[in-house]
């Protein structure tokens, strides 16, 4: 059983910022516009194979409100709902370093402006990072609890090739690497299901994480959005996607691959109801999450019950 005061065999996100800031801390999702170099032809175009035209963006907010506009909404709509006390300013749509310096400065800034902010996450790809970039964010760290979210989505770059990510798997570890020490915590985000990947695959990716001593997790099954590549490839009959149980089984097992403290932000989902496909059982949030509670219970397992320490 995890240390987390959550009662849960894994350590989560939520937990780990009540257990910080001593109550329940609200995620507010903000759109800055910024695009990405996989898409506007920069590295391809078109994006990801599972990646839709919102860039994995919630639609929360209208993106063309101002960065401020989108946070005292944002604020209001959870304070109306749930009497939310404090929250983390999440950029999540596209990549949201790929920008000049002054431009990206000012949309951080915007983005704590509220004296409710506790927090800045920012959602990003490995290679739209630098020294300076870096330096920047890392400035905010002093009072803020940052975050920078790195897709990966695999550790295998054949893999990654084949779902056109444009960049490699050394990218993502040279971008951790350069992160690390600068008070930022990393998260990676994790695909489960990917074309071609099999358990091994996929555990392999798990155990790349654990030895780079990443401080979170974020894992997706995959899932086929409308006006995607990969919807293409679904309505051909050419993709095989992950049962629930199965994606259990797989999310589960990775999950005792990484150390104890590693804070897992996400391993169920809402299921993007507008542009969903498949897989349908993605809609059923608490039930998944139950049921992986079940598979830790059956198994008398927990996070980092398989972890090795890569000395």
């Amino acid at each position: 059983m995890c240390s987390d005061n959550s009662g849960k065999r894994y350590n989560t996100f939520s937990q780990y910022l009540k257990n910080k800031f001593g109550e329940k801390v609200y995620k507010i999702t903000l759109n800055a516009n910024l695009g990405c170099p996989n898409r506007d032809g920069t590295k391809s175009y078109g994006g990801c194979i599972f990646c839709d035209d919102s860039g994995s963006f919630s639609q929360a907010h209208d993106p063309n409100l101002t960065i401020k506009k989108q946070l005292l909404t944002g604020i209001s709509n959870l304070e109306k709902r749930f009497h939310a006390k404090k929250f983390i300013s999440y950029f999540q749509s596209y990549s949201n370093t790929y920008g000049d310096i002054k431009k990206l400065k000012k949309i951080y800034d915007e983005a704590i402006s509220h004296e409710k902010i506790i927090g800045l996450s920012i959602g990003t790809r490995p290679d739209c990072v630098d020294t300076e970039k870096i330096a920047l964010i890392s400035n905010y760290t002093n009072t803020y609890e940052v975050w920078i979210e790195y897709g990966l989505q695999s550790i295998n770059d054949k893999t990654l090739e084949l779902i056109n990510r444009s960049h490699t798997a050394q990218e993502f570890i040279d971008a951790v690497k350069m992160t690390k020490n600068k008070g930022i915590k990393i998260s990676a985000h994790v695909i489960l299901g990917l074309p071609g990947e099999n358990k091994t695959d996929m555990l392999n990716t798990a155990k790349a994480l654990a030895d780079l001593d990443i401080d979170g997790v974020k894992l997706h099954a995959l899932c086929v959005l409308k006006n995607s590549k990969l919807a293409q490839l679904y309505s051909c009959g050419e993709l095989k996607i992950l049962e629930e149980d199965e994606y259990i089984d797989l999310a589960c097992s990775f999950i005792e691959l990484l150390p104890e403290k590693t804070i897992i932000h996400r391993i169920a989902g809402n299921g993007y109801k507008k542009s969903l496909l498949a897989p349908q059982w993605l809609s059923q949030k608490f039930k998944t999450l139950n049921k992986i509670d079940k598979w830790f219970e059956i198994n008398n397992s927990s996070q980092g019950h398989k972890y090795i320490k890569n000395i």
